[in-house]
């Protein structure tokens, strides 16, 4: 007996136009913490970060670090490397952004502790670096010294 077709098999994927179709539908997706009764340290990097500058229109590029340690969740890797992507063509400046991926993170997750971290490439002579960083009231668990990204491109 043949299973049916599943919502992506059923659905066309069309060059150029499927991968937008992802980045639009995406929303940040938990997922339990397998160990939440621990603090530790979840450590992402992100090189290819693009968002376009509000006045300029020009695009800007940067490397997002995010240090977390979950409260019960964790999140999915596909629905975060999308949500990154929706930042592509987004008008926002560097501190904006930096914001705004941490505000979005503690509501899909609930962290105990959370720091998102925005290094910006060069532009117009001038590197711009943002932190920001959020913990629960009652936090005392790890909270390790920030390590530039290691991931220097090819």
């Amino acid at each position: 007996m043949s299973q049916p077709p599943t919502q992506t098999a059923r659905r066309k994927r069309v060059p150029g136009v499927y991968g937008r179709e992802e980045i639009e539908a995406n929303q940040l997706e938990p997922w339990p913490n397998p160990k939440p009764e621990r603090d530790y340290i979840i450590h992402f990097e992100i090189p290819e970060f693009t968002c376009v500058c509000p006045r300029s229109g020009f695009p800007d590029f940067a490397t997002i670090v995010i240090d977390f340690t979950p409260g019960p969740s964790v999140v999915e890797l596909k629905s975060l490397k999308l949500y990154i992507n929706g930042y592509r063509d987004r008008a926002i400046s560097h501190e904006g952004a930096t914001n705004q991926i941490l505000d979005d993170l503690i509501a899909a997750l609930r962290p105990r502790w959370m720091r998102v971290v925005a290094e910006f490439n060069v532009r117009g002579n001038i590197k711009t670096v943002v932190y920001a960083e959020q913990a629960e009231p009652d936090y005392s668990g790890p909270r390790p010294a920030y390590q530039p990204p290691s991931y220097r491109g090819i």
